[in-house]
């Protein structure tokens, strides 16, 4: 919900469509906003009359994660793959169509530099998913911006606490200890005010992204998990330890942002800023209290 209050701020007129699973809460301090109309629908229903009129479509709805896909097969097929083509096909020529891609795609990538025109031809569940989404736009609808997004760290409105960097906060503060599985496998990631800043840049330059997919982040935050875990124990009184155990999540590459650096785009939040935020917020935090509505595990 970033992004929605990102938007009213440059005084564009906003829809927020959701089926809102963690409340409503997250968008009550904007529910006065007169440019805010605010719509309890799902992305599987019939969204043409809702759709009709917007200059600029954002897309974010999805079932988001290889767990939850693996968890609801069918409904998350349905979400990230039919009612995406759906919703492009529904669009007239003339409204951009941002699409919420993923730069788990890659999956592995042990060696080189992967950008946006390294194939991919992801075999996860939910990789796969974003890999047709994303696919599916193009083909629907031509003025269609995929921003294949890092994974998204920090404090936002709608907490994901299942974030690997949120994740492995929350666990060392909660826990004092973080068991690494492939621990130096690469990933990376992009804090939530950047996120909403990258889709900000298409919302200005609609006509620069037009048709293009872009790796949104920034190189400074390409990880390891241990560098991520070694980083959150300067915060923490935190044990790591490492298992042999394979990881059931075989993501590892490194990625170039250079294509949206070129227009401009840097990160501004680093590792260490987000571990701080996440480290304090944690401490205060009662446990096992619900902080979204999907619950603290």
């Amino acid at each position: 919900m970033k992004i929605v209050e990102a938007a009213l701020k440059k005084g564009a007129s906003v829809t927020a469509l959701d089926t809102f699973p963690a409340g409503i809460g997250q968008l009550l301090h904007l529910a006065s906003n007169r440019n805010l109309n605010i719509v309890f629908k799902d992305v599987r229903d019939d969204l043409s009359r809702e759709l009709a009129g917007h200059d600029i479509v954002v897309h974010l709805a999805g079932i988001s994660g290889f767990p939850a896909c693996n968890a609801q097969p069918a409904v998350a097929k349905a979400v990230n793959v039919d009612a995406t083509a759906s919703l492009a096909r529904a669009l007239s020529r003339d409204q951009l169509l941002i699409f919420a891609s993923t730069t788990a795609m890659y999956e592995v990538a042990p060696s080189g530099t992967v950008d946006e025109n390294t194939p991919v031809d992801p075999v996860g569940s939910y990789t796969s998913q974003k890999k047709l989404g994303e696919v599916a736009c193009f083909d629907a609808h031509e003025k269609t911006v995929a921003f294949r997004v890092a994974t998204v760290m920090g404090l936002g409105p709608a907490l994901r606490t299942n974030l690997l960097v949120n994740d492995f906060a929350r666990k060392a503060v909660a826990d004092r200890c973080l068991v690494l599985f492939n621990a130096d496998a690469k990933r990376t990631f992009i804090h939530i005010d950047d996120a909403t800043r990258g889709y900000m840049l298409a919302l200005d330059s609609p006509d620069r992204l037009a048709g293009g997919i872009f790796n949104l982040g920034d190189e400074s935050l390409n990880f390891s998990k241990r560098t991520i875990a070694e980083t959150i124990q300067t915060y923490t009184e935190c044990e790591l330890v490492d298992s042999s155990l394979p990881d059931r999540d075989s993501r590892d590459f490194y990625v170039s942002f250079d294509k949206i650096r070129q227009l401009g785009f840097r990160a501004t939040r680093t590792l260490d800023q987000t571990v701080e935020e996440l480290v304090r917020f944690y401490r205060v935090l009662p446990p096992g209290r619900d902080i979204t509505g999907y619950g603290v595990a």
